[in-house]
């Protein structure tokens, strides 16, 4: 015979309290309870005691949210329905001391890997008997004095947590925020050279970059830096010799990536042919020097002239018109202005 046969079918079962969270509160009441258990459809009354809570929200078969009532001693927590009311002893105690506060958390981020210490300050944190991250615990914790725990982080999800400790007082009610970010990535630097003295200000982009704590080319500190979003970070190059070092962003979450950044010497001129030439301009000459290849602009006085890089040691220029006497010739490159070499415009013959 089945079930549906059975003329005395069993009756529903009643609900039962598993956990109840805080487990304890103050003597007043006012405060809010997690009731966690099973069976908890058409919820008529959830008591501490003999106390009817004045409020609550049946947020699933399984959980509930209730105000607590005023109250003394421990007492027992029940949820009843039409099917009964439970029996577990499951208990919340009422106590007359103020509960723990927490009133801040430094540094107020950290890595999802956690194992960086946190320090917590608050009011009646002496005896805290648990600290916990969302849910999870400490990884461990030191009661430093009555306003001051040290714990250390326990691994978590990129985002923000509420961090409470329990005392035999109660739990923190609210906590404090704590915010896991995953570790800082560069993805681009620009621009992507400078010169050996340094000064250029660098714009690196990425992901995390929010509390840059460092920025550094190679073994060197960036001169400043400015956090200016999430996603990027400015900063100014120090100087150093010349090569390509990685530059790196560092944050409580960690130190990102490496991109390349080439220091670069100021170019070098040693000799121009010919030396001489017309006011008119029109003359091509030869420029001899170091580190040419990445010349920009070439110089005759103030005066920019027309050039071909032939290589790293030779270029030509189109002398541009100009009084006579000298002029200093230069080259300009990222790494910097070179020494001058000297043309003379040269007028013509009287006649």
């Amino acid at each position: 015979m089945s079930e549906s046969d059975n003329p005395n079918p069993p009756p529903p079962s009643a609900p039962t309290v598993t956990s109840v969270s805080p487990s304890s509160g103050p003597a007043t009441g006012g405060n809010t309870a997690q009731v966690r258990g099973t069976g908890f459809q058409g919820v008529t009354a959830v008591r501490f005691g003999g106390q009817a809570s004045p409020d609550f929200d049946v947020t699933s078969s399984t959980r509930i949210s209730a105000v607590v009532p005023a109250g003394t001693g421990t007492v027992r927590v029940t949820v009843t329905t039409q099917r009964g009311t439970s029996t577990q002893n499951v208990t919340y105690r009422y106590v007359t001391a103020d509960l723990p506060t927490l009133t801040s958390v430094q540094p107020t981020r950290g890595p999802v890997a956690g194992g960086n210490a946190v320090t917590l300050t608050g009011t009646g944190l002496g005896g805290a008997t648990a600290v916990l991250f969302g849910t999870v615990p400490a990884t461990s914790f030191t009661v430093q004095s009555g306003t001051r725990i040290v714990a250390v982080a326990p691994p978590g999800l990129p985002g923000p947590v509420e961090i409470t400790v329990t005392t035999a007082d109660g739990t923190t009610d609210p906590g404090v925020l704590y915010f896991y970010a995953a570790e800082p990535v560069l993805t681009a630097l620009s621009p992507p050279s400078g010169p050996v003295a340094g000064g250029t200000t660098v714009t690196l982009t990425g992901t995390g970059l929010l509390g840059t704590t460092a920025v550094t080319f190679g073994s060197s500190p960036a001169t400043s830096f400015a956090v200016v979003s999430d996603t990027q970070v400015t900063a100014v190059a120090p100087p150093r010799a010349a090569g390509t070092v990685p530059v790196t962003v560092t944050t409580p979450s960690g130190t990102s990536n490496g991109l390349a950044y080439v220091y670069v010497s100021a170019p070098q001129l040693t000799a121009i042919s010919p030396a001489s030439g017309p006011l008119v301009g029109g003359t091509v000459v030869t420029l001899t020097g170091s580190g040419l290849t990445g010349v920009t602009t070439v110089l005759f006085g103030a005066v920019p002239a027309a050039f071909t890089v032939l290589s790293d040691t030779h270029l030509t220029a189109v002398v541009p018109p100009g009084p006579a006497g000298p002029v200093a010739v230069t080259v300009v490159a990222s790494g910097g202005t070179s020494p001058s070499v000297t043309f003379t415009r040269v007028p013509p013959p009287e006649i």
